[in-house]
Formats: C-alpha cells, structure tokens, sequence
C-alpha cells in the first residue's frame, strides 16, 4: 500500500482481513479538522512529519460524521446512532417515509449476511481500527524535532489507541454475544486485529476483545491529558467516559462509577434553556464532552445526522417521517421536566412554524434542530455529562451504595425537573427509575439496543405509538433471539477462511 492519503471524497470497500484504506485529509489550518481536500500523499510522507501523522487522525474524525460510500443512510457514527435506536422500542418512526432505515426497525438488516446495513458497521469500525494500527506503528519514528512536534505525535498516538478500543467496543456489542458478569465469556466476538495486514484471523472470544479493549483505553490514559484542539478529539476525560462504558457493560461497577466520576469533572449539566435549544451546539455547550461539529464546507446534505433526526430540515425523510417518542416512556414523566419539552404531543411544533408539507403525527421530537430548513447541520452528540451521572448512579445502586446513588441521581433529576424531590423508590424499583430516565435523556443519541443487550432485555414495543405497518408486526423479540447479534457480512466471510458465522 503505497498511498493512504487519498482526496477525501474517494471512498474504498473494508474488510476486516483485507487491505482497508480510510480516506484521510492533511490538516492546514486552525478550524475543526481539516478544511481542504488533499492530493495523494504516500505512506512515507504520512510519516514523515507529526502534522502529517495528526492528519491521520483528523481524517478518522472527519470519517466519524461522514458518508462512507453511496449511501446517505450510512453517515458514520451518527448513522450507526440512528441505527441502535431503530432497533429499541423508545425511537418511534410513525411512517416509512421514504424507507431510510425502515429495514432496520423491522429488525431485517442483521439478519441479512449480504445486506448493506449489516455490513456497513463492520466495515466502518474495522477502517478505524486499521488507521489506528498504522498510526500506533508507524507514530514512534516519527520525527519530533522541537517539543511542539513531540506533544503531537503523543497525542496521534493516544488518539489511535482511544480510536481503537472505541471501535472494538462497538464492534463486539453488534457482532458478538452480550458480556455476562462473573461469568468465562468464551463466546465468539470479532478478530482481534492489531497490525494493518490482511493475514485472516478466526474470531477473538468477547473476553479476549474486552481484555483488549481495557488494555487500549489503559494505553491512551497514559498519553492522554485534558488539552485536545476541539471536542471532536479525544482526551483524557473522554476516554475515561468511555471506560465507564466499558465497565458498566462488563459489570464491573466499581471502576464504572469510578471512571464515570472522573469523566464528568468539569463538565456542567446545562440549564433548561439550553436543553431546549436544538442539540446542536458542542463546543459551545459546557455539558458535550464528545461530538462531531460539520463545518459549512464539509456539509453531507442528505447525508447528515440532521437529515433523519432534525424537526426542520427540508429533507423528505422529515417532511414524510419525523422521529417520534415512545408515548409509555413520555408518560412517565411529569410536565415539570424539560426533557418532555423537547416532545410535542399534538406533532405540530407550532414554535418552529414548519411549512404545511410537514406531516404531523403524535409525539415527534424536537430536540434536535438543525441549522435551518434549508441546512442540515447539527453538531452529532457522542459523550454528555449527563450520560457520566446516570452511569455512576447506576453503578452505585448496583454496588448496594443506594444512598450514594441517591445523591449523584438527585443532582441530576433535579438539573431536568426544578420539582424533583428525589427518589422514593428503593432496591430493584429505584434502580428501573434511573433506567428510565437513562431511557428519556438519551433518546435518539444510539444508546438503546445497547442498552437492552447489556441488560438482557428483550424488545417490547406494545402498548405504545408504534405503528405494526411500519415496525412489519415486530412488537416484540425475547431477548434470547438470535438476531441480538449481527450477522458477521458475507463479504468477511468470502475473504476470511478463518471466520465463523453466527447461529441464524
């Protein structure tokens, strides 16, 4: 592989164990990543300077909010975002629309060995992972004539080791069995791959990829401090945020409280206004730890996050099907919390004087707003304060602290409703309230199939405003359903001799 800097629109098929290239951009100013589109650099150049080894990682930024190939619905994390929530039950689409990932709230893209959905996660997490690989390599030889030169190629480093166990995260919630506490887990995951080669490799137990993924998060901590050049890289916090995670999903709790503690330190809850101004504001809102901001000339149209999830972009998808919340889960909570602000009951959002083209339907959502009618950037949330709080009370209450807890959740329930009083519940009940509100505050941000896998949940969408045309009847799964796990791509599969499929 000679060139892995290629202009930045050009995108290539990704296999795990095959050549995998990311389009990358050198970064030739002071805005969010880079701003113009470059010529071929060859390898050697990439590493031949700490700017050229950064440009690398501005590059896998830049991949996290952008299209990776011909398909507007695959807009990196923010797509596979949209995805995790289609599948649960508190993201409502009140009508197919023009079919933008109808498929995956029927619960038919990871059952789909040959479908573009299945292997469209796949294929993005392994892209990362190989940049990654190539700058952990490569980053040590870099030159660093003068202290500037050296802090970069410190931070590429680290941001590769972050970028890294983000990806295998991911990837092995979608693609292998959930993590069971105290237990061997010695069910299949996905391949470990720390070297950018294209030897195949048979499938890493999910032990193994949680081992290293800890081991990946540990490496970053210890290059990582809390500068970064904007909220769209990683630093010390964020990668703290992320082993809090990590560790509520492996129910180790004490290090998920822990960590999550520590994540959250200097990031305040926003005030109710700001809750209520559109979502879309990362560097400007103290809350955001972690987000992707889509400069004017980088804009994906269509493609965006702002397109699917926004009240007021002009797109079809909103004008046809507007996101709706589950009406059981809006009913849970008192009128005094802002979060049920964000949420019209009658869909006419009279404050954003939508066109009359605009279908209204119950319940749609306005917490995220889009630049303008005729503009579909919003900034792309991937880490708040408020997920750090509800994670470490949760760990508290699992580790029998309820009174530990109960402070940490009264801090931030009353942030969201002035009239909370705090909890009344105890045990198994108070633990569900958190749960709930987890449910509320992260709605549409791609937490909630990940949510019911962690918690060995099944899928109840009854009772609610799901419509059965649209969900095709999909109402409910047992949570011992064999579609929890994705289908490992067929594609992989043809290239891999060495990899095993999950039971249909």
């Amino acid at each position: 592989m000679k060139n892995i800097l290629k202009r930045q629109y050009k995108r290539i098929v990704i296999l795990s164990s095959a050549l995998l290239v990311l389009s990358l951009s050198s970064s030739c100013s002071s805005d969010y990543l880079e701003t113009d589109p470059t010529t071929a650099v060859s390898e050697e150049s990439a590493y031949s300077s700490a700017s050229n080894l950064m440009a690398i990682i501005n590059g896998m930024h830049r991949d996290m909010y952008y299209r990776q190939n011909n398909s507007q619905g695959q807009n990196g994390q923010g797509g596979i975002m949209i995805m995790m929530d289609a599948l649960g039950e508190d993201l409502v689409f009140p009508s197919t629309g023009n079919n933008w990932y109808i498929s995956t709230v029927r619960w038919q893209d990871q059952v789909n060995e040959n479908g573009s959905n299945d292997f469209y996660p796949f294929q993005f997490y392994y892209a990362l992972i190989r940049n990654a690989n190539l700058v952990i390599a490569n980053g040590p030889s870099v030159p660093t004539p003068n202290a500037a030169d050296a802090a970069t190629v410190k931070q590429a480093i680290a941001e590769a080791y972050a970028f890294r166990a983000f990806s295998y995260y991911m990837l092995v919630q979608l693609y292998g069995k959930r993590y069971v506490p105290n237990s061997t887990n010695s069910q299949l995951g996905v391949p470990i791959r720390l070297v950018a080669n294209e030897v195949p490799l048979a499938r890493n137990t999910v032990e193994e990829v949680y081992t290293q993924i800890n081991s990946d998060i540990a490496e970053a901590l210890t290059r990582l401090s809390g500068s970064r050049p904007t909220k769209s890289h990683f630093n010390d916090k964020v990668v703290l945020g992320l082993r809090a995670r990590v560790a509520l999903t492996q129910g180790n709790y004490a290090l998920a409280a822990s960590s999550a503690a520590l994540a959250r330190a200097g990031f305040t809850l926003m005030n109710n206004a700001t809750y209520t101004s559109g979502f879309n504001n990362l560097e400007g809102n103290g809350e955001w730890m972690w987000g992707a901001t889509i400069i004017a000339d980088q804009t994906d149209y269509f493609g965006n996050f702002g397109a699917y999830m926004s009240r007021n972009y002009n797109s079809t998808n909103i004008r046809q099907a507007p996101k709706a919340m589950n009406s059981k889960l809006y009913a849970m909570f008192p009128n005094t919390d802002v979060r049920k602000k964000l949420v019209d009951q009658t869909g006419q959002h009279t404050a954003l004087a939508l066109p009359s083209n605009y279908s209204k339907f119950p319940y749609t959502s306005q917490k995220f707003l889009s630049v303008s009618f005729s503009d579909s950037r919003l900034d792309v949330p991937y880490m708040r304060a408020a997920e750090m709080y509800l994670i470490e009370a949760e760990a508290k209450a699992r580790l029998g602290d309820e009174a530990g807890s109960k402070l940490i959740f009264f801090d931030f329930a009353k942030n969201r409703n002035p009239d909370y009083i705090g909890p009344t519940t105890t045990g198994a009940a108070y633990i569900t309230e958190i749960l709930n509100s987890r449910r509320m505050e992260l709605w549409g941000e791609g937490f909630r199939f990940l949510d019911l896998k962690r918690l060995n949940q099944g899928l109840d969408r009854t009772g609610a405003n799901h419509s059965s045309v649209v969900v095709n009847n999909v109402l409910t799964v047992a949570n011992t359903d064999n579609r929890w796990e994705y289908l490992i791509p067929r594609a992989e599969i043809n290239a891999n001799p060495l990899i095993v499929q999950n039971p249909l």
